[in-house]
C-alpha cells in the first residue's frame, strides 16, 4: 500500500541579478504554493552564498530550503512550475 503522505525537502538556488526582492517575491510565492497543497510547511534563508561555479554568468545564488508534508503526486507539479520561472537557477526535490 502506498503512503499518503510523504516527507520532502526543496533547496532552490535563486538568481540574485534582480535584487533581494525579486528574491523575496520568489520565495513568498512559492511558500504560498506549497502551504497551499502541503503541511507542516518550514522554510529555511539561507541567504546569499558563492555557487561552486557559474550558472548563467552568475557567481552567487540566493539558497532557500523548504520542509514539508504532501502527497506523492505533488513534488512533480513544483519542480514543473521551478523549471518554468525565471530567476530560479538550480531546485532538487527530495524525500527526506
Amino acid at each position: 500500500m502506498a503512503k499518503v503522505n510523504e516527507s520532502y525537502e526543496a533547496l532552490v538556488v535563486f538568481s540574485t541579478k534582480n535584487g533581494e526582492e525579486a528574491v523575496k517575491a520568489l520565495t513568498d510565492k512559492f511558500s504560498a504554493l506549497i502551504e497551499k497543497n502541503a503541511e507542516n510547511v518550514e522554510v529555511n534563508n539561507w541567504g546569499k552564498r558563492k555557487l561552486a561555479y557559474e550558472i548563467n554568468y552568475e557567481n552567487e545564488g540566493n539558497y532557500v530550503l523548504w520542509t514539508f508534508t504532501s502527497k506523492p503526486d505533488f513534488p512533480a507539479e513544483f519542480e514543473r512550475v521551478l523549471s518554468i520561472t525565471d530567476g530560479v537557477l538550480r531546485f532538487l526535490v527530495t524525500v527526506k
